[in-house]
């Protein structure tokens, strides 16, 4: 009888999902990762306009991270368009996606239909079958909607909330968040890629009431428009103030120097390395794991996918011992 491989749950979207899964994939685990459905720019922007479609970027870069396809099959689908008046910005797989969803009707199967395709390890679910707008209300009470323009709003967040108000989550989502046995939030943008998917109806309740270990990883470096001078505790609070309970069992922080050179190339943009409130985290009850978890690409500042992927994997030993 096949072993029955112990199930992880990942919540999130953006770049940071797409990195931790590439880590977690070489380790024997059955995984789902839950993307969100709120991009509202460039190519996912175009056709979600265009065709009335969920946006597909952010489920592309998951397939892709799950794929177990020659390098160049990957590349294909994730290659970009930098001619052509219409084709332009877009990228291959945003296209297939989009002609998928066309052919089967229905945005699940065509992702279910591209993932046998790219032999994918694991299953990817749009938070939504259907688009969802992110709005936020700012501190002085102004409400900024679309997921790309609230980071630029040049204002404080207080609180981010979806429309339509009737938005129904996949069955199949609620159930594999009920019988995950480690259920991990980020890494990625707070308000525009982590908080869209819990705050989908039933999304966010399940995964509060959810048995499986709940495990935050944190941001490595702030975010301007979105967490600018934040804390790590500062994180949690705002995930906690969204989903009005505290939920989270343990959070991962890096304990790393950020080399100097890099870190001034952050400041331009008003980044700065998120600071690590230890003894606060504790006394908002986690567990803080700590250690040296970042790579550098190109002066870019990314999770270590395989040192994250092997942190986790023994988090989910403890729990299934």
């Amino acid at each position: 009888m096949a072993e029955t491989l112990p199930k992880v749950v990942i919540i999130g979207g953006g770049t940071g999902l797409s990195v931790l899964l590439r880590g977690l994939k070489k380790f024997p685990v059955d995984i789902t990762a839950i993307v969100t459905v709120a991009d509202d720019g460039g190519s996912s922007g175009r056709l979600r306009n265009e065709l009335n479609i969920p946006p597909p970027g952010d489920i592309r870069n998951v397939l892709a991270a799950l794929s177990d396809v020659e390098p160049l099959v990957e590349e294909l689908f994730q290659h970009r368009f930098n001619k052509g008046n219409n084709l332009i910005g877009h990228s291959l797989g945003n296209l297939i996606l989009a002609a998928m969803t066309n052919i089967t009707g229905d945005f699940v199967h065509a992702i279910r239909e591209m993932s046998t395709v790219l032999n994918v390890r694991g299953k990817v679910l749009p938070a939504a079958n259907t688009s969802v707008i992110l709005n936020a209300e700012m501190e002085d009470g102004t409400v900024v909607s679309g997921e790309s323009k609230i980071p630029f709003s040049g204002k404080k967040i207080k609180r981010v909330f979806l429309s339509p108000s009737k938005i129904e989550p996949l069955q199949e989502t609620v159930e594999v968040i009920r019988e995950a046995d480690l259920i991990i939030i980020g890494p990625g943008s707070l308000y525009t890629s982590i908080l869209p998917n819990l705050l989908v109806p039933k999304i966010g309740e399940e995964v509060r009431k959810a048995k499986a270990k709940k495990v935050y990883i944190c941001n490595v470096m702030t975010q301007a428009g979105e967490t600018l001078d934040f804390s790590a505790s500062d994180h949690v609070k705002a995930l906690y103030d969204h989903m009005q309970e505290a939920f989270i069992d343990t959070i991962l922080v890096n304990e790393e120097e950020i080399p100097a050179n890099i870190k001034s190339l952050y400041e331009e943009e008003l980044a700065k390395p998120v600071h690590y409130d230890i003894e606060k985290l504790k006394l908002l009850g986690l567990e803080v794991l700590t250690d040296k978890i970042v790579s550098y690409e190109n002066n870019v500042i990314r999770h270590d996918t395989n040192k994250v992927a092997k942190l986790l994997y023994g988090i989910l030993q403890q729990e299934m011992t």
